[in-house]
């Protein structure tokens, strides 16, 4: 791929990407967004929560050494976090950042 070709596709994405994020208030006035949109802002941090947990226990085996410590940790930490702070941004950040440094360091 030349350059032109790869600056293009960075381009083309660039559009994209912003016409996704900026489709909903273009369209919507906030009175008249789809109860979908509404769910979605509502519920998705907690679905992102939910599916972080799960993917950090789906291969751990608990009957071996270290028995899921560090993941466990790891879940225990984002829960204290979440429930002190009530920022999900901030837990999923932060909880994400001490998983990888238990994995990585431990």
């Amino acid at each position: 791929m030349s350059n032109t070709e790869i600056m293009i596709a960075i381009a083309v994405m660039s559009l994209v990407n912003l016409f996704t994020r900026i489709f909903p208030f273009l369209f919507f006035k906030k009175a008249e967004l789809p109860s979908s949109l509404e769910f979605v802002g509502k519920y998705f941090p907690s679905i992102i929560l939910t599916i972080l947990i799960f993917y950090t226990l789906k291969e751990i085996d608990f009957s071996l050494y270290p028995y899921g410590i560090k993941e466990l940790g790891a879940i225990l930490f984002t829960i204290v976090l979440h429930l002190g702070l009530k920022n999900y941004l901030i837990s999923i950040f932060f909880g994400t950042i001490f998983y990888m440094g238990l994995v990585q360091y431990l």
